[in-house]
């Protein structure tokens, strides 16, 4: 058995080499000389997942993307630009930045298919708002317009993650997963939800009343995360998917 950094006690049976796809970002880089685009993961998610026991697996954004999960046990979905607000009926404000509607029909394909699947899916940042446009839901598109300043995105000309201490819903998965009720967390998004989606079921909150975390009712594991959980030492976000993914695979 391992505890947590919150003191909480893992029994579940450790994870074999669950395959987790990493839905890909692609990123402008200039290699040897010469400029291209290439689709890259986030290395914290590689390694934490690779640490939890699993096997990390790029998947590209592309049309028909969704014909992959059969050789998947799992899903990260993880932060990365904008989603497109014609998706929720929204018009672009003036810092919506980074919006592809062929990335985000693909993105939402593969996530509604492993949810139909029943496949474990954490969805990180971008990830949740995703999850919340598939459900029906809406976002707020720049959020220090709502809360009155820039606590979740600091504008520092560079970047640089806010930091707050959010309530848990207890007795919900994010809290036995995290194993209290309340967390520290680095964030970096100027985006949240507004209306929530059907089915999900909010679980944590920053001190502003922003929604931190969500839960998608009547799914073992499928949770999604506000939080820049990539630079933050959530271990056992990782793990809690891989043992979902052993669990669900066996």
């Amino acid at each position: 058995m391992k505890q947590s950094p919150n003191g909480a006690v893992s029994t579940r049976p450790a994870a074999g080499r669950q395959v987790i796809g990493i839905c890909a970002r692609t990123a402008p880089v200039t290699l040897q000389g010469s400029e291209m685009t290439v689709s890259l993961a986030f290395q914290p998610h590689v390694e934490r997942l690779a640490s939890a026991g699993c096997t990390p697996l790029l998947v590209p954004l592309l049309p028909g993307v969704e014909h992959i999960l059969d050789r998947l046990d799992g899903l990260l979905v993880p932060g990365g630009p904008d989603v497109d607000p014609s998706l929720y009926g929204g018009t672009a404000h003036p810092r919506t930045r980074g919006a592809d509607p062929a990335v985000d029909a693909a993105e939402l394909a593969l996530v509604e298919g492993a949810l139909g699947a029943g496949l474990p899916v954490l969805a990180v940042c971008r990830g949740m708002q995703l999850l919340n446009v598939l459900r029906g839901g809406t976002l707020h598109q720049h959020l220090p317009e709502v809360t009155g300043n820039d606590d979740h995105c600091p504008e520092t000309g560079a970047f640089a993650l806010g930091r707050h201490r959010l309530d848990l819903e207890p007795g919900s998965r994010i809290a036995e997963i995290l194993g209290g009720d309340s967390l520290e967390t680095a964030c970096h998004h100027h985006q949240a939800i507004d209306r929530l989606g059907t089915g999900l079921t909010p679980t944590a909150w920053a001190p502003d009343g922003v929604i931190e975390a969500v839960e998608v009712t009547g799914r073992p594991f499928a949770v999604g995360v506000q939080w820049e959980a990539g630079h933050t030492g959530n271990e056992w976000l990782y793990r809690a998917l891989a043992d979902a993914a052993a669990h669900a695979s066996a």
